[in-house]
């Protein structure tokens, strides 16, 4: 279990400052709390607008020598990275877990998707290579380049506080651009362990820093006119404020916002596997993710097997705590979010929705202060339900008979999100249609969760993502730099 004293030698959440740990300035707080236990792990201080000012200032002036570094020396503290990454991956599993409130499997998994980012970025000698043509014109040779563009923000979100910072730090740094983190002021210290990491590997004063906060400094982050672009992780309401508040002061910006995501079963499809994923995708990590695929369409002749399976899989889940073992669900963020989705339960009864499973009963030996519940299963959810429309973040599945896969499809890309969808079958023809008409970013046949590997972005469309770039892969390349072009004759004397 890791120690709270080794996260900066303190109780209280500190900012990484040039190469140093600091306090932040302003007036708020937060108490970070174990959503499982109830213990309280640390105070989280708020940064002032001065702190945030200070921070882009510095990583303006290291931005400087930074980006006229060789691209091989760039990503030296990277390879160092990924290393102390992997050798410490079990105990920030661990933080993690106490941190955030899901199991060590799913902790685990997460950082290992974000240290596939750091390897990822340790290519950039080559993905930052442009395209040359000789004799473009008379006499005249060209050639495009990518340069980086000076200090970039990333505000990420608490369900992967492991995962998210590194969708963006690796790139932003390799492609020699400076980098401020400003994690989820709900459960910020696995963001003070991965920066231990960073000044242990290496890296410059000023490039890579930490600032802690609330929505004020957020706003600060945005608004500074030494912040040439932001990328945020969240909900669609403030996803979007992140986006046009960012644009508006003419910055990059990338924003991924919310989901509300859709599996389809047809009769073909092998029932059991699509159960077992199924109830995987939509209840791991407390189905507090943007990839859960909380609705299940389900061709008719099927229905009633696919949904007995389901309930049967979701009903053998064991919830506790994420650092015992046999746990498969652990706790929720907050007692907050916890009620947030006990009142979408509650209104997917009252709108008339078949109660299949029911999880606000849940009974955690041991762990009575915890935010717990259950896997909870609706039937018969029609598509004007308020449970079939909206993000509930929690472990709460939907479950809907279709005549075919064109009704399916039809419904699916009624979604005002366009976030996931995956297609259990065993035909080609269903999953080439679902391939080509499917209005989402991330589709996947026979996957529970369409989650791409580090060299693909992550796909998003509608009110899912609101930019034009994505995280991971090349098209952070494209975020984090901008082309010039060289023209040149050299006639002969």
């Amino acid at each position: 279990m890791v120690e709270l004293q080794s996260i900066g030698q303190s109780s209280t959440v500190r900012n990484y400052v040039d190469g140093d740990w600091r306090d932040a300035s302003g007036t708020d707080e937060l108490t970070s709390v174990n959503p499982a236990t109830g213990e309280e792990l640390a105070t989280v201080p708020f940064s002032s607008a001065d702190d945030v000012d200070e921070i882009v200032q510095i990583g303006t002036e290291a931005f400087e020598e930074w980006s006229a570094r060789p691209v091989e020396e760039r990503i030296q503290p990277l390879f160092e990275l990924k290393q102390l990454l992997e050798e410490h991956q079990d105990e920030l599993a661990e933080l993690l877990v106490k941190d955030h409130g899901k199991t060590f499997a799913e902790a685990s998994g997460e950082l290992r998707r974000g240290i596939e980012n750091v390897e990822v970025a340790c290519g950039i000698p080559s993905m930052m290579q442009s395209g040359s043509l000789l004799n473009a014109a008379p006499d005249i040779d060209e050639s495009a380049v990518r340069k980086p563009l000076g200090v970039f923000t990333a505000i990420t979100p608490f369900n992967f506080p492991g995962m998210i910072p590194l969708w963006f730090l690796p790139y932003a740094v390799a492609t020699g651009n400076s980098f401020i983190l400003k994690p989820s002021e709900q459960n910020p210290l696995v963001a003070q362990r991965l920066f231990e990491l960073v000044d242990e590997a290496g890296f410059p004063d000023g490039v890579l820093q930490l600032v802690n906060g609330g929505p004020d400094t957020v706003n600060a982050l945005l608004d500074h006119e030494g912040v040439e672009g932001a990328s945020f992780v969240g909900s669609t309401p403030i996803a979007k404020l992140v986006y046009e508040r960012a644009a508006k002061n003419g910055k990059r910006a990338q924003a991924q916002g919310g989901a509300k995501n859709h599996i389809i079963v047809t009769e073909t499809a092998d029932l059991e596997f699509a159960a077992e994923k199924t109830v995987s995708s939509a209840f791991a990590c407390g189905g507090e993710r943007c990839l859960a695929n909380d609705i299940a369409l389900i061709e008719e002749s099927v229905y009633e097997e696919f949904t007995d399976l389901v309930v049967e899989e979701a009903a053998s889940q064991v919830v506790g705590y994420g650092l015992d073992d046999g746990t498969d669900i652990g706790a929720l963020i907050s007692p907050e979010h916890e009620q947030t989705v006990r009142n979408y339960i509650q209104t997917g009864i009252e709108e008339g929705a078949e109660l299949l499973l029911d999880g606000r009963d849940v009974n955690v030996e041991g762990y009575e202060d915890g935010n717990f519940l259950a896997p909870t299963v609706f039937g018969d959810v029609t598509e004007d339900m308020v449970i079939s429309q909206e993000e509930i973040f929690g472990p709460v599945l939907g479950l809907a008979a279709v005549s075919d896969v064109d009704e399916a499809i039809e419904r699916m890309n009624g979604s005002q999100f366009g976030n996931a969808a995956s297609l259990f079958t065993g035909s080609g023809a269903d999953a080439r249609k679902f391939r080509h008409e499917g209005d989402i970013g991330n589709l996947g046949v026979n996957v529970g969760t369409s989650a791409p590997m580090a060299f693909f972005h992550f796909g998003g469309w509608k009110d899912s993502f609101f930019g034009d770039l994505h995280a991971q892969g090349e098209d952070m390349i494209h975020f984090y730099t901008d082309k010039a072009v060289y023209i040149e004759r050299w006639p002969d004397a």
